[in-house]
């Protein structure tokens, strides 16, 4: 049983998918069987039932896994102090979050990094916010900025760093100058295509008892407020999102009261929270959000 082992049995364990974990970890799904088979073979235990249609983890196998959180963890904090040796932080670190985090929050991070880790590359890969978590999950990001989400598994850590609030947007031409102003069945709505984003709009039609007229279910806040500007509906996004939108003139801004707002923040696997470079990003992340708030 060995740490190569145990991270494959880790991520198997939380993904419950051998096709997922054996791309996200870069091993053959042949090799990932034969890796599984083995450690039931070390344990005398049956780890997973599996059939055509679903993964399911055993009894033996949540054990497992609490075994190997653990151990994971331990080995993190043992690199740490081996990487102690030398108090130079370098090394690369990929970033994943959306266009608008990228250009509000990231530009003073950057400055920070670069005055107090010289060292440190980072390379930054932009998309829909939705698919942060997936990002680090599958490990294609060291760190993500991502929206708080319940369904969030607990080997991921989530630190928040802002509270962005959403605002109703509806196109320039239109006679409506607030919520209450909105005919619901006769205006079109663009909705968010993936949670979180989905389920807060949704959870506020459900609140309202309003059954939207939908027209078109997107991904990525940017293009809604592209398809309000022009003309197509309706729709909720973050107010940082219009702020930073090069069309933001042609929409008009209603706010809404009631609405929950996004809880933004990072989020990396918790295995990882003690390796040097990672969590001295993450600290700048916090401190920035302290001097925001303060």
């Amino acid at each position: 049983m060995d740490i190569r082992s145990l991270r494959l049995f880790q991520h198997l364990a939380n993904s419950l998918h051998f096709s997922n974990t054996a791309d996200a970890m870069f091993v053959s799904p042949p090799t990932l069987s034969r890796i599984i088979t083995r450690l039931e073979e070390e344990t005398k235990s049956q780890l997973f039932v599996r059939n055509n249609r679903s993964v399911k983890l055993t009894n033996a196998g949540r054990l497992l896994l609490s075994f190997a959180d653990s151990v994971l963890y331990e080995y993190a904090e043992l690199k740490q102090q081996l990487d102690n040796v030398s108090d130079k932080i370098s090394g690369e670190l990929n970033v994943y979050c959306s266009v608008t985090a990228s250009q509000s929050y990231l530009p003073e991070i950057l400055d920070k990094l670069r005055e107090q880790y010289p060292l440190v590359d980072i390379q930054l890969e932009t998309g829909d916010h939705s698919l942060a978590f997936e990002r680090v999950q599958d490990r294609q990001a060291d760190l993500a900025l991502a929206i708080y989400n319940a369904e969030f598994p607990q080997h991921v850590h989530f630190q928040q760093i802002d509270v962005v609030p959403l605002t109703l947007l509806v196109p320039k031409n239109l006679n409506i100058e607030s919520v209450e102003g909105v005919d619901w069945q006769q205006t079109k709505v663009i909705l968010p295509a993936r949670d979180p984003a989905k389920r807060i709009v949704n959870q506020w039609f459900v609140k309202h008892d309003i059954r939207p007229n939908v027209y078109a279910k997107v991904s990525g806040n940017e293009a809604i407020v592209t398809m309000v500007s022009l003309g197509f509906g309706v729709g909720f996004v973050p107010n940082i999102v219009l702020q930073n939108s090069v069309v933001k003139l042609k929409v008009k801004s209603l706010a809404v009261s009631d609405v929950e707002a996004y809880r933004l923040g990072i989020c990396y696997l918790k295995e990882r929270a003690n390796e040097p470079l990672l969590r001295s990003i993450s600290q700048l992340f916090v401190q920035s959000s302290s001097e925001r708030l303060s």
